[in-house]
């Protein structure tokens, strides 16, 4: 792979043609010049009512570039002589254009992703509409756009090689309004690279921690050598330490610890990234006090000029309106805010690996909005390996899920 590629990983896996329920159909091929008129008559004398998503006809292009077409005529019969079951309407149809009906299959239900359409046209073309949610990415990304999403898990990438000890696994949260980081970390479950892993953060964002804030977005990463699934050319145990890839190995490290004060199981990137970013929002939004998240504040809705700007529901205080100057005077050099922001809404994260359960579960109750990650976690991954977390209908926020792979040289 020489070229960089941000891919949308789906709510639901796609399903092969030859696993997806099916339906018999009677079909027949037609004088293109006849198909607006066989088309509007079969659409009163046998609307395809179970099967809206179903193109009534099939373009096909033959040889010396001509075209032929295929018409539905009507769903058949459940018994082993469909074509006995045929609705008098269609039959004499049938008659009056000569017409050569055979049984064919479409798919029955529709599709609830893009790579699901793509797999059931196979059989017979269907029509597909993308989620009611729109997340910026799931159409495809502008130039622009893929650019700073290349950047910024480039710059992940390099925050995950914590010197010449074991690989991490990184986190950079962001506010795409704005393209400005919000919060970053790295692993900390055990002593062995926690150190080196903080010292890479600070290295990689020349801000102090807990801004995280990158002036430059075009930051290129070390080279880091992990492949397309996540596996190295060098010894495995240079990565085997990234949390999310191994959530249990803090059990081994427990055992080979003197003191347990210097380790934490639950200290993934993802999850001291969010505890970053709740530090940055509480020193810069001092005027709402440490009993402003329990007063009866007011939610509203901000929303930018730009159109990748996500609508952000945000947490004010009515009482401490007149603090604004203070505000300011901790915001020097970022944005312009009016209020301290609802959690993470409207902010993307990314990730070097595919988040375990856990990290991605946080990253649901922080209301992320897309998540980017470059290599799979094919023992522990929520979000496509493993499960499909992003998919689950009860969960009250949904999130988009990319993978960016990168180079085999990065």
């Amino acid at each position: 792979m020489n070229t960089s590629q941000i891919l949308h990983v789906p709510d639901k896996p796609p399903i092969p043609p030859h696993q997806q329920p099916t339906v018999n159909v009677l079909a027949s091929v037609i004088e293109p010049k006849l198909a607006n008129t066989i088309i509007r008559r079969l659409n009163q004398i046998s609307p395809l009512e179970i099967l809206r998503h179903v193109k009534r006809i099939q373009k096909k292009h033959v040889e010396e570039g001509k075209i032929k077409l295929l018409v539905i005529l009507c769903v058949a019969g459940d018994g082993e002589n469909e074509s006995n079951n045929i609705p008098e309407g269609v039959q004499q149809l049938i008659n009056s254009y000569q017409l050569s009906p055979f049984i064919t299959k479409v798919c029955q239900y529709a599709a609830t992703s893009k790579e699901d359409w793509e797999e059931q046209c196979k059989l017979w073309p269907t029509s597909f509409h993308p989620p009611t949610y729109n997340i910026d990415g799931i159409g495809g990304f502008i130039e622009e756009d893929s650019h700073s999403v290349f950047d910024f898990m480039q710059l992940t990438l390099k925050m995950a090689r914590s010197g010449d000890g074991p690989i991490v696994n990184a986190a950079v949260i962001v506010d795409p309004s704005v393209n400005q980081i919000i919060a970053s970390a790295c692993d900390q479950t055990c002593s062995l690279y926690s150190s080196k892993a903080e010292c890479c953060i600070r290295n990689c964002t020349k801000q102090p921690e807990v801004y995280g804030s990158h002036p430059d977005s075009s930051v290129v990463a070390d080279h880091v050598n992990v492949s397309s699934d996540g596996s190295r050319d060098e010894p495995k145990q240079r990565h085997i330490g990234a949390s999310c890839l191994n959530p249990w190995q803090w059990a081994a490290q427990q055992k080979l610890q003197t003191t347990s004060s210097s380790w934490h199981p639950l200290r993934h990137a993802s999850i001291v990234a969010i505890e970053s970013s709740a530090t940055r929002d509480r020193r810069l939004f001092l005027s709402l006090g440490q009993d402003g998240d329990k007063s009866n504040g007011v939610y509203s809705i901000q929303s930018s000029s730009t159109s990748t700007t996500p609508t952000k529901r945000q947490k004010t205080d009515s009482t401490n309106a007149e603090n604004g100057d203070k505000l300011d005077a901790h915001t020097e050099g970022l944005p312009s805010v009016s209020a301290r922001p609802y959690l993470c809404t409207g902010y993307d994260i990314y990730l070097v690996w595919e988040p375990c359960a856990m990290c991605a579960m946080a990253l649901v109750h922080q209301r992320i909005r897309r998540i980017f990650y470059a290599f799979l976690n094919p023992h522990a991954g929520a979000l496509g390996s493993v499960h499909r977390l992003q998919g689950e209908k009860s969960l009250n926020h949904h999130y988009a899920v990319f993978r960016v792979v990168l180079p085999k040289e990065l």
